[in-house]
């Protein structure tokens, strides 16, 4: 498996760092760059996973279909889910429709939130960094392990492996940066997935939706939660009022404790720290150290 550094990364202009402050805001703003996925025109082919899989050197454990010894795994799905060596998966749900029975299928990956909740959670400066063009991406060199990350995603996404360092999507920012376009897309047989500038892909996006609504999917809609500020992966759901059909949280947004631990509670922990060490500081000045009489015996 391959990541990509801060270090090592070219061409990329950073927008935001974990634990970290903003890097200079005079660096030059490039487009938000997304990814539209068009279950509308999705047939289950999963050539985007293995794509993903082999452009990444992936090499994620085969899972029988059928019962063995160890487990019992049944179905389209490749296994049970993400996993350290298996980015993104496709998702195979059914389910019952005003159209009558529908499968639910769903490409799943790391959303590459505008607003990422991961990054926010994270204690440890550079470990999570979002660049200018919207890609969230890990530097390993730099994560401690604390799986933060983890629980201020509301989508599940970060899998962790034996040393505890989480992997998932990072967009292809090496395929991106190079000027070309992720694996997954350039693979689709059915032009399910679209790559470009997001306003492009929202165009895009809605001028679907208005033809799936004439062929009377009513309910049809554009998912990009502004909750988390938007998404990488922006998808046109055909069935749009039954999101969590399709894998995805209807009212995605980052959890207020979040906010509430690196704020003003950090803030108030602070204060008591720093209170406890000018205190025991002040005991020693004034009254010198503080003696341990010994027991009488008795």
């Amino acid at each position: 498996m391959s990541t990509v550094t801060t270090e090592g990364t070219v061409g990329l202009g950073l927008k935001r760092v974990s634990a970290s402050k903003l890097p200079d805001p005079n660096i030059k703003q490039a487009d938000t760059l997304a990814i539209l996925v068009d279950i509308s025109s999705c047939i289950g082919c999963k050539g985007c996973e293995a794509a993903c899989t082999q452009w990444h050197d992936l090499k994620p454990p085969i899972y029988p279909h059928g019962e063995s010894k160890k487990m019992f795994f049944a179905g389209y799905e490749s296994g049970p889910g993400l996993l350290p060596d298996l980015f993104m998966y496709m998702r195979f749900q059914e389910g019952e429709t005003e159209k009558g029975v529908t499968w639910f299928i769903t490409k799943y990956q790391c959303m590459h939130c505008g607003d990422p909740g991961c990054l926010k959670a994270c204690p440890s400066p550079g470990a999570i960094i979002q660049y200018q063009n919207g890609i969230v991406d890990f530097d390993h060199s730099k994560c401690i392990g604390c799986k933060f990350c983890l629980s201020g995603c509301p989508f599940d996404i970060p899998r962790y492996d034996a040393n505890n360092k989480p992997w998932k999507c990072n967009f292809c920012v090496d395929r991106v940066s190079a000027g070309l376009e992720p694996a997954c897309v350039k693979t689709c047989p059915t032009n399910a997935l679209h790559f470009g500038v997001k306003s492009e892909m929202l165009m895009r996006a809605n001028k679907i939706v208005e033809g799936l609504k004439k062929r009377g999917f009513e309910k049809a809609t554009v998912y990009d939660p502004p909750g988390v500020g938007g998404t990488g992966y922006i998808y046109v759901l055909p069935h749009g009022d039954k999101p969590e059909m399709y894998g995805l949280p209807k009212e995605a947004s980052i959890s207020p404790w979040i906010s509430l631990w690196k704020g003003p509670l950090k803030v108030f922990g602070a204060i008591v720290l720093w209170g406890t060490l000018i205190g025991a500081f002040l005991q020693l000045i004034l009254f010198g150290p503080i003696k341990v009489g010994k027991k009488k015996e008795g």
